[in-house]
């Protein structure tokens, strides 16, 4: 067109060219004289990051071009609980997609309770990109949804059996074959949906969360296919949901590596180079990171996560309300929720460039290390007999390197603004505490709960001083939170007072407030003697097999000590300070 600008090459002839060898030995003369070397940090994950990369890094790398279209989707989550027809959750995603979404994803607790006649009548399946997530039954819940008249369906069903270890796989493995030969036409319709999320809910490093994904779909690819359902055919049904947490560069990396060794998994079944280009991968905010102290912080996790996603080459995101956990669906943040990739993509137009990843010499050297080393992670499951075989042995890892996290955070080490630095003393919940500590709903599987609940025991503890009630409470903390609340209590004080205070409590023990009107009481008590504790204060039949202890349990003062008393449990100790002193200081009082 006559009228439109054209761009002029960007040019700094200008400027000398720099060398890789000029430029360090400028850092060496800006350092005078200390080893460049000191520079470089060591991550959770293993690996090992320099102070200066330039184009010398890239040379060996094997080429990456991203193939996925800059469309990608904005689906927002609605939870389908049991026994519900769903009814409330439809209604908000038909609102939802003519406010901004793409799509629409309902992860269903009960799915034959869904009420798929009254989802069909608000959202028509034929036109309109819904995911499902079914734990049983899935077979019968596609032919649900084909029995409306729909001849074709948008969107992706998320049944992984193998990740979620559902029991009988065989039986289940026979109920995927059922679907991807009722969808086998659908070319906009995802039926086999991994549950890569599940390893980032629960603390996996990068590094784990790529190679276990990648275990999960070798199984797929190695049990699914048969003589009426080819291979290939199994590879082009696949997504992969992905959890997101707020390490912006590392985040970007992680889609880029998990992109690279799918055509390296592909391959290694045979399947060409090309196969591997219709993966999908869709990217949501993973619990992990989410806090439930100074919640609105979770909106600037969710901006940097979802940035990282769209960045490094999701063709989908998803972005969970900032207060998910405690309070029920409302608008109001199911629509910051919503918006938040909107923004990205109308305002910020990160929907307009391919790929910008693409050259950076720090995203390129470290996607290469990411992947070589969740490869080995791969190959590690799969020579322990594949992921179905080895869960156990995956399920212990992700536990110890959530314990890791667990005491950087106390250390401070690791931050997590608003709760374990720059914490707000003054914060008023939106949420009743004690009903929160009940609440079965409550999610102990993220990195801030042992720093949240030790703080919503003691704004309990503290209420109940100013009120004087004659009852106790005791909270359980969980295991080994005394030990992280003796490190982040010793980050307050002075240095030298640091070495003299030694905390005293045997390991595998829990860890439980004692509350009074009078004092807090941090305590600690073998999983045997708070079990029965719990019972009788719960007044549970000790044959009773289903009963799971409470995290808050209150009774009247007398009966709660004489308890506390006869169940053997043992107060904490640090020398010099009284157990509220302790609390005290951490609350910032």
């Amino acid at each position: 067109m006559a009228d439109t600008p054209h761009s002029a090459p960007v040019s700094f002839s200008e400027f000398d060219a720099v060398s890789t060898a000029a430029w360090q030995e400028r850092i060496k003369r800006d350092l005078k004289g200390a080893d460049p070397a000191a520079l470089e940090w060591a991550t959770a994950e293993g690996l090992n990051v320099q102070p200066f990369y330039h184009q010398e890094a890239l040379h060996g790398l094997p080429t990456q071009a991203l193939t996925t279209s800059t469309a990608w989707l904005n689906i927002p989550t609605y939870a389908v609980g049991a026994a519900d027809k769903g009814h409330t959750a439809i209604a908000r995603a038909a609102d939802a997609l003519e406010r901004g979404a793409d799509g629409i994803y309902f992860e269903l607790t009960d799915a034959a309770s869904f009420d798929i006649s009254y989802l069909h009548e608000r959202l028509p399946l034929s036109t309109s990109y819904i995911g499902y997530s079914v734990r049983i039954g899935a077979a019968s819940f596609v032919e649900r949804l084909l029995a409306t008249g729909t001849p074709t369906l948008r969107g992706f069903l998320r049944f992984d059996p193998v990740t979620d270890h559902a029991p009988d796989l065989p039986h289940q493995l026979a109920e995927l074959r059922t679907v991807l030969t009722l969808t086998r036409h659908m070319a906009e319709f995802r039926a086999l949906t991994l549950n890569g999320a599940f390893f980032a809910n629960r603390g996996g490093t990068v590094i784990q969360q790529v190679g276990f994904a990648l275990a999960a779909a070798a199984v797929y690819l190695e049990q699914l296919p048969t003589d009426d359902i080819p291979l290939a055919e199994v590879a082009a049904a696949f997504q992969i949901q992905v959890g997101l947490n707020p390490n912006y560069f590392f985040e970007i990396a992680k889609l880029r590596a998990l992109r690279r060794l799918w055509a390296t998994l592909l391959h290694a079944f045979g399947l060409p180079a090309d196969a591997a280009q219709a993966l999908r991968i869709f990217a949501v905010t993973s619990t992990w990171s989410q806090t439930t102290l100074d919640p609105h912080t979770n909106l600037l996790r969710a901006t940097t996560a979802t940035m990282a996603a769209v960045l490094g080459g999701a063709n989908a995101v998803g972005v969970a309300p900032f207060d998910s956990l405690y309070q029920s669906p409302n608008e109001f943040s199911g629509r910051l929720a919503r918006n938040l990739p909107v923004i990205l993509r109308e305002e910020a137009g990160l929907n307009r460039v391919a790929d910008p990843a693409a050259g950076s010499y720090y995203l390129e050297t470290i996607t290469d290390q990411m992947a070589r080393e969740a490869w080995a992670v791969f190959q590690r499951v799969d020579a322990a007999g594949g992921l179905s075989v080895a869960i156990g042995m995956v399920l212990q890892e992700l536990h110890a390197v959530a314990q890791m996290q667990f005491q950087r955070i106390a250390s401070g080490e690791q931050v997590i603004i608003g709760t374990n630095r720059f914490q707000n003393p003054h914060e008023q919940f939106d949420y009743n505490p004690k009903k929160l500590l009940r609440s079965k709903e409550f999610d102990s599987t993220r990195a801030a709960y042992p720093s949240e609940v030790l703080r919503l025991a003691t704004v309990l503890h503290f209420q109940r001083r100013e009120k004087k009630h004659r009852r106790a409470a005791v909270v359980l903390l969980g295991a080994h939170t005394n030990q992280l609340i003796m490190e982040s209590f010793l980050r307050l004080l002075p240095v030298q007072e640091r070495l003299a205070l030694k905390a005293s409590h045997p390991a595998g023990t829990l860890s439980v407030l004692f509350s009074t009107p009078e004092a807090a009481t941090l305590m600690y008590a073998t999983p045997d003697q708070f079990g029965h504790f719990a019972r009788v204060v719960c007044r549970v039949a000790i044959n009773e097999p289903d009963f799971v202890p409470p995290t808050l349990l209150t009774a009247d003062l007398a009966t709660m000590q004489e308890a506390v008393s006869l169940f053997g449990f043992r107060e904490f100790t640090v020398e010099g300070y009284s157990t509220d002193d302790v609390l005290a200081r951490l609350q910032g009082r």
